[in-house]
């Protein structure tokens, strides 16, 4: 990989052959485990400025109308988090000559704050080709971290890290972009919907009157009376400022005479009865809806180094390979400017193993074919250091195959997303989003997710209760790595329903390798017999912490907020009570002081009617803050059954932010807000 200096510049196609699609991750490390920043994105003329305000690209507009830019979200790495965006450099328009890469803080925040500030680029392969790192960022709100530009037919990349102390509004204002920063009043429950985010009980009556003259992805736009009326109206100035819009309304009664009766389903999962009709149908199912719903497929094949495109999906295809000819469980192809960008696809539902042989075979198929990636669909989540299936590369072959891999839960995860909080392009395709989430989410589809714990769940779990796990046991790493995916899952699924980045946060040493951090987890297993994760829930207070002490059979849930810098301790108190007025009596509540290991506690129910005994009876004592916990029995099967541990986790976490979190932040229950996106 190519390391950059500061002013450095390299070409890229002297890096690799396949640079025409790119994936730049801009890179930081927050001490504290809850800093944060978000990306944004300048299309430049050759006067250095914005030919129009549609060319600034961030949290609010991630998506170009030609795919030649698109913000993929957050990534959880081994230590930190790495914002990615796809750039397809054919599609960029040819007036355009430079693409400016910048990160962005708020209410007060610095880059100065965070460490390990970096820049990656990837190759559609996702082999990464280089590498800047930028130090002593200092008291900046913003910073370019680098820059994409075009030398006559190549592209170029320039390492920056120049900091702006105004914010992305003024890195913004700086290229020409004409911003709106005046604030906006917040959508309420029961205001009107955007016109993306239609309410999910209109859907199929909306999506059958928009059938006749829905937008396609090429052109972008509507026909008609309806589209002469787009063009006249001023387009809006784009707003820095966080917006927010409301989850939709809550489903209308329904007009079936009594809940016997099931309304029909476009994907019926009844049917099912072994796992090769699982998997075939779930296969079917999931590409055709990528195929029809551009903004959904985009989503799924971007980030893979997928151009955006006219997108087809096939399934059973046979290909040969030897002397027995070999089927895919499906094949993508994405077609942009007559080049074809191919993917196969294997897909196992019902917790089933990939095959190391089938996904083997594919890769070599691919390469020989001239495909440029081979994606692997199951139920299980990849963890970064530790491959689920492991294939050999031959590295004289000229052409390279892309190996990625994609979780049931991270499909209904973006379907989520799109249906619920950022909108799709019209009602037709928001409905066939809603038919596939409701496949997905069916038990019988075998599609809902990471539901095993493994064959060392047990041993381990005896092992802690008769104190017979020793240190370096395997079982016990085996274990550790399945916590850390189903919190992962639980990210996954939390963050679809608020409309939120919910990552969680791994607090190890800059550059740790993720095998010895996993073993050391592993030793802490066994010793005191407790798994451990945090949370971070955009908007939250602060870390969500989740703990499972094996030895006890507890879950515990919690989160610590820190203690007012004005006023006094018992006012501090009052206030907190009455926030958490309908939080669950069994709440426990716990001062923390300063220079002690624990302050005064008790639960809610207590502390209700007597504030005061929340405060240490030394009052010279300095409050730093309060941490609040709910305990529940965890289940003890490996399994996703209702009394399995999996299922005992997801739900604690749930319970705990609608019950307890919400109550902390600006939102309320049953109405969580989050960022409106173009």
């Amino acid at each position: 990989m190519h390391e950059m200096t500061k002013g450095s510049n390299v070409s890229l196609s002297a890096l690799s052959e396949n640079a025409g699609s790119v994936i730049v991750g801009l890179g930081w490390v927050s001490p504290s485990g809850e800093g944060d920043a978000d990306v944004s994105v300048l299309l430049l003329n050759g006067d250095g400025k914005v030919r129009s305000d549609a060319d600034f690209y961030f949290y609010n507009n991630p998506v170009a109308a030609d795919g030649s830019v698109q913000l993929l979200g957050k990534t959880p790495t081994e230590d930190g988090n790495e914002d990615r965006i796809g750039f397809d450099l054919t599609a960029v328009p040819a007036e355009v000559g430079r693409i400016v890469v910048a990160a962005s803080r708020y209410e007060g925040a610095r880059f100065g704050e965070l460490e390990d500030l970096r820049v990656t680029l990837a190759d559609a392969a996702g082999e990464r080709l280089l590498r800047f790192a930028i130090e002593d960022a200092g008291e900046v709100s913003a910073i370019i971290f680098g820059e994409l530009y075009r030398r006559g037919e190549e592209w170029k990349f320039r390492a920056v890290g120049q900091g702006y102390e105004s914010g992305l509004g003024g890195l913004a204002t700086d290229f020409g972009v004409d911003v709106d920063d005046e604030p906006e009043a917040e959508a309420e429950g029961g205001g009107e919907q955007s016109e993306t985010a239609a309410p999910v009980e209109s859907l199929p009556q909306a999506a059958l009157e928009a059938i006749p003259s829905p937008r396609t992805p090429e052109d972008g736009t509507g026909s008609g009376a309806g589209a002469e009326a787009a063009a006249k109206k001023p387009a809006a100035r784009p707003r820095t400022a966080k917006k927010k819009v409301t989850l939709p309304k809550a489903a209308r009664k329904s007009l079936a005479e009594n809940e016997s009766w099931r309304e029909s389903r476009l994907f019926p999962v009844s049917v099912l009865k072994s796992d090769r009709d699982r998997e075939m149908r779930a296969t079917s199912v999931l590409l055709s809806v990528m195929a029809q719903v551009p903004e959904f497929g985009r989503r799924l094949t971007a980030a893979f180094g997928a151009p955006a495109g006219r997108m087809e999906t096939f399934t059973e295809v046979s290909l040969p390979h030897g002397d027995t000819p070999r089927r895919p469980d499906g094949v993508v192809r994405v077609e942009r400017a007559g080049k074809l960008w191919t993917a196969l696809v294997e897909t196992k539902t019902n917790g089933n193993a990939l095959k190391p042989d089938q996904v083997q075979a594919y890769m070599d198929i691919a390469a020989r074919r001239g495909y440029e990636a081979v994606i692997t669909l199951s139920n299980d989540v990849a963890l970064e250091g530790s491959p689920l299936v492991d294939v050999k590369i031959d590295g004289r072959r000229k052409h390279k195959v892309a190996l990625r891999h994609l979780s049931w839960a991270e499909v209904a995860h973006q379907a989520q997303m799109l249906i619920r909080h950022e909108g799709v392009g019209n009602a037709a395709h928001a409905w066939l989003l809603q038919e596939l989430l409701h496949y997905l989410q069916h038990e019988n589809s075998g599609c809902h997710g990471f539901q095993n714990m493994g064959s060392a769940w047990v041993p381990v779990r005896n092992g802690i209760d008769d104190e017979t796990l020793c240190q370096g046991d395997p079982r016990a790493l085996e274990v550790v790595e399945s916590w850390e995916r189903l919190i992962r899952q639980v990210c996954l699924g939390l963050g679809g329903e608020l409309g939120q980045k919910v990552l969680p946060v791994q607090r190890a040493k800059r550059g740790t390798d993720p095998g010895a951090r996993r073993a050391l987890l592993a030793d802490q297993l066994c010793t005191d017999g407790r798994l451990r994760a945090e949370l971070r829930v955009e908007g939250a207070p602060g870390l969500l912490g989740v703990t499972a002490d094996l030895r006890t059979g507890k879950l515990r849930t919690s989160v610590e907020i820190p203690a007012p810098e004005q006023g006094y301790p018992l006012t501090w108190a009052k206030r907190l009570v009455r926030r958490l007025e309908d939080a669950p009596a069994d709440l426990h509540i716990e001062t923390l002081v300063e220079g002690e290991p624990g302050g005064p506690r008790g639960t809610l129910e207590r502390l209700r009617p007597e504030p005061a005994d929340m405060l240490p009876k030394n009052t010279a004592t300095r409050i730093t803050g309060f941490r609040l916990s709910l305990l529940k029995s965890m289940g003890s099967g490996r399994g996703n059954a209702e009394s399995g541990f999996i299922r005992s986790v997801d739900d604690a976490v749930n319970r705990f932010y609608t019950t307890v979190v919400v109550q902390l932040d600006n939102a309320t229950p049953q109405r969580v807000m989050t960022k409106e996106r173009s």
